[in-house]
């Protein structure tokens, strides 16, 4: 198979950090705990609709903060998804869509800019930005951007054991849920040896897998698999390329919400031979939200990023104006010629 041939829509094979990588992360990392040893009072946040990753590292920074002695408000744009609600200390969170107040500085999670958050009010703060997105990018006082961690809550974990603090049994609830959940159930992202690592040490220090994945997995309400199953009778397949959509009729007839619709391009993902999968779901102004994602060969987050969206190399979005038909055929025109590309590549 002849590599060379690989078009940026495709996720190349990593190198392993070298030490001038590792020292630059670490000059990242020791540069955001001058700022919380320094400072008293601070805004955590991270973007709307939120998902595992950011209700579960948010938490965890609330609380390394805390005992740190210092205080810590943490606010979102959209309120937290049922299945992260008995996570210890999410009812600490505020659901607003304006901050004021002093703070010393506001700890962006896993935002890509500041209209991620969907909070106005950050502009004249001091910026610290944390993310692992393929898309993200340096935009804050602040930056540490690690593209290889498998979440943000991942890198929370190295901050806080940085700065020798206590993974008290809470904080390691929270934070294993961060990389259950940004990795899919351990099925994709970016998965090394010490992603288990962490895992075992948050499990040591208190985290329970068993009940976090049952809270994750098998809480569904009975409005998502009306909605999946709408949506399974849109599946259609293509060579290695898959796809599925609801409307808003279908939406609104299976009683669903944003939520509900978080995991259904798995569904597309999961058929046998595979690669890439779109799931398209009309807004109710009729603009086609597109969740993308893959199973490592074709780079999702790549092509989110041309469509105006952004995310990970193999879990990524967008979102285009209307009609159905028309979003469809501009998401496939992406997909087609990356999973045509993998077709030559075999032969």
């Amino acid at each position: 198979m002849d590599h060379s041939r690989r078009s940026q829509a495709f996720r190349p094979k990593r190198a392993a950090p070298g030490p001038p990588r590792a020292e630059a992360h670490s000059d990242r990392m020791d540069a955001v705990l001058e700022v919380l040893r320094k400072g008293k009072r601070f805004l955590v946040c991270s973007h709307a609709r939120p998902d595992g990753d950011a209700v579960g590292s948010m938490l965890a920074m609330g609380m390394f903060i805390e005992q740190m002695g210092k205080h810590a408000d943490l606010v979102m744009a959209d309120r937290i998804p049922n299945i992260y609600c008995r996570l210890p200390g999410a009812e600490e969170i505020r659901v607003t869509q304006i901050v004021n107040g002093s703070y010393d500085a506001v700890i962006l999670l896993e935002c890509d800019g500041l209209e991620r958050t969907g909070v106005s009010g950050l502009e004249q703060l001091f910026k610290i930005n944390i993310d692992h997105h393929a898309s993200g990018h340096e935009y804050a006082n602040v930056n540490w951007i690690d593209r290889d961690a498998s979440s943000v809550g991942e890198l929370v974990h190295r901050l806080v054991k940085a700065a020798g603090a206590r993974i008290t049994p809470d904080m390691a609830h929270c934070l294993y849920t961060t990389v259950l959940t940004d990795t899919g159930g351990f099925c994709y992202g970016s998965m090394q040896a010490s992603t288990f690592g962490m895992a075992q040490e948050l499990v040591v220090a208190g985290a329970d897998p068993v009940r976090i994945a049952q809270d994750v997995y098998f809480s569904t309400p009975a409005s998502k698999l009306l909605l999946l199953g709408a949506a399974l009778t849109n599946l259609n397949r293509e060579g290695p390329l898959a796809w599925l959509w609801v409307t808003h009729e279908d939406v609104l007839r299976s009683c669903a919400n944003d939520e509900d619709c978080e995991g259904i391009v798995n569904f597309g993902l999961c058929v046998s031979g595979v690669e890439a999968a779109a799931f398209l779901r009309e807004l109710p102004e009729r603009r086609i939200r597109i969740g993308l994602r893959s199973k490592g060969l074709v780079n999702v987050a790549a092509i989110a990023e041309r469509l105006g969206g952004g995310g990970h190399e193999s879990a990524a979005g967008c979102t285009l104006e209307g009609p159905l038909e028309r979003a469809l055929e501009e998401i496939l025109a992406q997909l087609r010629p990356c999973v045509a590309a993998l077709a030559g590549e075999e032969s």
